[in-house]
C-alpha cells in the first residue's frame, strides 16, 4: 500500500519531535482506536468527552504505524515501546499537517457548506466526480474543527479533486476552516433555519456562511443557490470577501447554472439543465426536488474545475442516499412488503418541507398508507415551538394519512393538528416504539425524520430488525 505521508515529512510538517524508531511512514490518519488500520498514525486528541491517550494501547494493539501524543502526556505512556511523535497540542499537530497537505497538493478543491443539503451535495460530488478521476473528500459529517483537518491531513498527494464540507452552528466557526482548506471553489447549498436558536435572524446565519468566501483561492469562485432569498446579500458579502466570480445555480431566470427541466419520480429524478451555457442531462438515482437542487451545484462546481461534466453527469445514475438522508428499505411485513424512508439523521424546517415531498412522491400499494414519523428540529431556540406548528400545513394539506410524533418540542405540532386527523404523540423514541411497530400494515410507506440528537436512528434500527428485508430488494429500492 503505497504512503500517505513519510515520517519525515509528518514530523516536519507538525514540528514534532519523533521518539523511537519510526517507520518510513504511514498509509492513513486515525483518531479512533476502534476503526484504526494496520500502519495508520493515531492521532491522540483530547475532546470535550474523551481523551485519546487513554487509548493509545488499543491503538497499537490495532497495530498503528505511530502514534502522535502531546508532550504533557508522556510519562503515562511510558510503557509503551510504539514509536512517537511528541508534539504541545495534538489537534494543533493535526491542523499543522492538514496545512501542510493542502499546500502540496495540485488537486481542485471543492468546499460546501449551507443550512441543509450540506452532505448530499459533498456525497454527489464524490460520485459524480470520481468518474473522472481521483476523489478524496470528508468522510460522514466530518466538517467541524477537527473534522476539517483530519479531511486535509488526510488528503492524497495526487488526488485530482478534494471535497470539504464545512459546518457551523455558530459565527467564526467557518472562517479559521476555509482558511485552511483554501478551495478554488466554494459552494453555499442554501440558508434556512438550522440553528436560528444562535442567530437573530436568517441574514445573520447568511453572514456566517459568507465565511467560506474568505478562504476562496485568488480568481476562484463562490457558487451560490439562485433561488434563495439571500442571493443578493449571497453575493454582495463574496465581492466584499474580494471573491471576483460569483455563480449562480437554480431555476432563476438568471442562474448560470439553470435547471431547464425535471421529472420526480418515487426512487430517481430526471432533469436537463444548461450548465454555462452547455446542455447537460442526467438520471439522478437518490430522488427527491432537494435533491435536484444539489445536483445543479454538482454540475456546476464540476464545470468549474474543468471536468467532463457529461462523464459526471452520468455517473449519478448510481447515486443512492445515505443512512439517515433518504435511504429507503423494502422490509417484509407478514402480509406483505412496506417501504420504510430513512430520514433521521438531521431535521428542520427546509429538510422536513423537502422529507415530506418525498414522502408524497412515493406510491403505496394495495390499502397502504402514507405515515409521517417526526420528531423534534433542534437548535431553534425561541422560535422552536412556532415552527413545528408550522409544519401542521405540510402534514395536513398532502396525502399523509396518519403521523407519529415524539419529542418535547413537537408536541406544540401535536397541540394543533386537527382532532380528526390521525395523530399519535409520545414523549420520546422509546415510548413510540412499540406503538408505530403495531400500526405498520402492508403496503404503507413509513418516513422516519427528526434531528439526530432525539434518538429517531432507533426507530429506524427497530424496524429493520423487526422485518426482514424484502427478498430482492435493495437498500435505495
Amino acid at each position: 500500500m503505497s504512503l500517505l505521508w513519510t515520517s519525515d515529512a509528518l514530523v516536519a510538517a507538525m514540528d514534532g519531535r519523533p521518539l523511537g524508531h519510526m517507520p518510513d511512514g504511514i498509509t492513513g490518519i486515525s483518531i479512533d482506536s476502534r476503526s484504526l488500520k494496520p500502519g495508520e498514525a493515531f492521532f491522540a486528541i483530547k475532546g470535550e468527552a474523551m481523551d485519546g491517550h487513554d487509548f493509545a494501547t488499543a491503538a497499537v494493539k490495532a497495530g498503528a504505524g505511530l502514534l502522535v501524543v502531546a508532550e504533557g502526556k508522556l510519562p503515562a505512556l511510558g510503557r509503551l515501546t510504539a514509536p512517537m511523535i511528541v508534539v504541545p497540542d495534538v489537534l494543533v499537530a493535526l491542523e499543522k499537517a492538514g496545512i501542510a497537505a493542502r499546500a502540496r497538493a495540485q488537486a481542485k478543491i471543492i468546499a460546501v457548506t449551507g443550512s441543509v443539503g450540506k452532505t448530499s451535495t459533498k456525497e454527489a460530488l464524490r460520485h459524480g466526480l470520481s468518474a473522472v478521476g481521483k476523489v478524496h473528500a470528508s468522510a460522514a459529517s466530518f466538517n467541524n474543527h477537527w473534522g476539517v483537518p483530519l479531511t486535509l491531513a488526510r488528503m492524497p498527494e495526487d488526488c485530482d479533486y478534494a471535497i470539504f464540507e464545512i459546518g457551523m452552528n455558530h459565527e467564526n466557526e467557518i472562517r479559521p476552516l476555509v482558511k485552511m482548506v483554501r478551495p478554488h471553489i466554494a459552494i453555499i447549498t442554501a440558508i434556512a433555519a438550522a440553528h436560528l436558536g444562535h442567530f437573530k435572524s436568517l441574514d445573520d446565519i447568511a453572514k456566517a456562511k459568507a465565511e467560506i468566501f474568505e478562504g476562496i483561492e485568488p480568481h476562484g469562485t463562490a457558487l451560490i443557490n439562485r433561488d434563495d432569498a439571500r442571493f443578493k446579500l449571497l453575493e454582495k458579502l463574496a465581492h466584499t470577501a474580494g471573491v471576483e466570480n460569483v455563480v449562480g445555480f437554480g431555476e432563476h431566470v438568471r442562474a448560470q447554472v439553470k435547471l431547464t427541466n425535471f421529472v420526480l419520480h418515487a426512487d430517481h429524478s430526471i432533469m436537463t439543465a444548461k450548465v454555462m451555457g452547455q446542455e447537460v442531462a442526467a438520471k439522478i438515482g437518490a430522488p427527491g426536488r432537494h435533491i435536484v437542487q444539489n445536483v445543479l451545484a454538482v454540475l456546476g462546481a464540476a464545470q468549474l474545475a474543468g471536468a467532463d461534466v457529461t462523464k459526471v453527469a452520468l455517473a449519478l445514475e448510481d447515486l443512492v442516499p445515505e443512512r439517515g438522508r433518504g435511504q429507503r428499505h423494502v422490509l417484509r411485513h407478514r402480509e406483505g412488503p412496506f417501504t420504510l424512508i430513512d430520514e433521521s439523521y438531521n431535521a428542520n424546517p427546509a429538510s422536513m418541507k423537502a422529507a415530506m415531498a418525498l414522502l408524497e412522491a412515493t406510491p403505496v400499494s394495495g390499502e397502504g398508507r402514507r405515515v409521517a414519523v417526526l420528531g423534534d428540529m433542534l437548535e431553534l431556540g425561541e422560535h422552536s415551538a412556532k415552527l413545528h406548528a408550522a409544519l401542521a400545513e405540510l402534514v395536513t394539506e398532502g396525502k399523509t394519512n396518519r403521523v407519529f410524533l415524539a419529542g418535547p418540542e413537537i408536541k406544540a405540532l401535536a397541540e394543533v393538528l386537527p382532532s380528526d386527523f390521525h395523530t399519535e404523540y409520545r414523549a420520546s423514541a422509546q415510548d413510540l416504539k412499540p406503538v408505530l411497530i403495531k400500526a405498520i400494515r402492508p403496503g404503507d410507506v413509513i418516513m422516519i425524520k427528526s434531528s439526530k440528537g432525539i434518538g429517531f436512528s432507533k426507530l429506524v434500527d427497530a424496524l429493520l430488525e423487526k422485518f426482514p428485508a424484502q427478498a430482492g430488494s435493495t437498500a435505495n429500492s
